[in-house]
């Protein structure tokens, strides 16, 4: 349960808001791999915060498909694999959905290191989320 009420897009903001060093190279790492198989640059997390996003606008890399105070819908498309990212909150419960959908053999070995390393990124997120509302409350 979330200590305070924030919107999908401010949790958002505060996970992606100081993508560390780690994160900063396995984007390098990975961009600089992926593209010589035909998969673009993302370049990773901008840190920047964004008070508002729409349906059809940009959030990083991610195409957003829905965005309400409480769900937010992401996603990115290309030929190996879709992803899709759901953020919401309920009754300050917060739940993060994702979903990959591989199109051929490429994105099948793409997602071997990538499926367990997400889980790792996904788990680093929720605990900065945490230790920034934890100190907001205080």
């Amino acid at each position: 349960m979330l200590p305070a009420y924030i919107t999908a897009l401010e949790a958002w903001n505060i996970m992606t808001a100081e993508p560390g060093m780690f994160m900063q190279l396995a984007f390098r790492i990975r961009d600089g791999i992926s593209s010589r198989f035909g998969v673009k640059r993302i370049g990773g997390f901008s840190g920047s915060p964004r008070n508002t996003v729409q349906a059809g606008e940009r959030l990083d890399f991610f195409l957003v498909e829905h965005s309400a105070p409480d769900v937010l819908v992401l996603t990115e498309r290309d030929r190996h694999l879709d992803v899709m990212i759901c953020l919401s909150i309920t009754d300050r419960v917060f739940t993060i959905t994702s979903s990959v959908l591989t199109h051929n053999t490429f994105g099948r070995l793409y997602m071997l290191p990538v499926g367990p390393a997400h889980k790792l990124i996904v788990n680093s997120n929720l605990r900065r989320l945490k230790r920034t509302l934890d100190a907001l409350e205080q």
